[in-house]
């Protein structure tokens, strides 16, 4: 799998610096990175958390603070913009903040993987605004291990 796929343009605005702002990784899926298909290697760290994504199961989540305790280096914000600028080439939707919210500017997108993977999901508030649900972070983190 050609991971620089899924690299967002930094100068754009499309991926601001925090990952908690962040808007996604809309169009990303089979987008050449920078520099073409010959471009740069990623990040050593990149490649870590760009593995660990792919290491989740279909229904299930880890949060960003997660990854970068599995890895046992960086922290959830680290974690959360190697999301953004290369995550389009794996799994990005089972990457998720710890309050369940779903990835703002991508939510419906996000919400048609957790539907289709049969993810947990919690109705959404009745004072949230855009009716979206959230994870059910109770049932639907993953702690690294085989189920």
């Amino acid at each position: 799998m050609d991971r620089m796929s899924g690299t967002g343009d930094e100068t754009s605005g499309e991926f601001p610096a925090n990952p908690e702002d962040q808007e996604g990784p809309e169009g990303q899926e089979g987008q050449e990175g920078p520099g073409g298909a010959e471009g740069p290697e990623l990040p050593e760290y990149a490649e870590r958390v760009l593995a660990v994504a792919e290491l989740i199961p279909e229904g299930r989540v880890m949060t960003y603070g997660d990854v970068a305790e599995w890895l046992e280096e960086g922290g959830p914000r680290q974690v959360g913009r190697v999301m953004a600028l290369y995550g389009g080439a794996v799994p990005w939707w089972r990457v998720v903040r710890a309050d369940g919210r779903l990835l703002p500017g991508s939510e419906l997108r996000a919400l048609a993987h957790y539907r289709d993977e049969g993810t947990p999901l919690r109705t959404a508030p009745h004072a949230a605004d855009d009716h979206i649900p959230r994870l059910d972070m109770r049932r639907a983190r993953w702690d690294g291990r085989r189920d």
